[in-house]
């Protein structure tokens, strides 16, 4: 079954594509059929800058234990560094 439920948002970064390093200005984040991955769903992030055409996303399909894992792994890697380097 489709969700059809995305959530989008700005944000700041950088990706990689096949054309190199790109700013990252959009993400949208979504529970759906993969194209790629061996999964009926996965969650689906992709990393964007639309001023930049198509060519500038990176696309990730993570099955959901793959997906709450690494979930978890940015917050403690965000919540344990130290105290300064992470503006309020």
């Amino acid at each position: 079954m489709c969700t059809y439920r995305t959530t989008t948002l700005s944000l700041e970064g950088s990706g990689k594509g096949a054309e190199g390093w790109f700013p990252v200005t959009d993400a949208s984040v979504y529970f759906d059929h993969p194209v790629h991955a061996p999964a009926d769903h996965t969650l689906n992030v992709d990393l964007r800058n639309p001023a930049r055409g198509a060519a500038a996303r990176v696309a990730v399909e993570l099955d959901p234990a793959s997906a709450r894992a690494l979930a978890m792994a940015i917050l403690e890697m965000l919540d344990s560094a130290p105290p300064g380097l992470i503006p309020s």
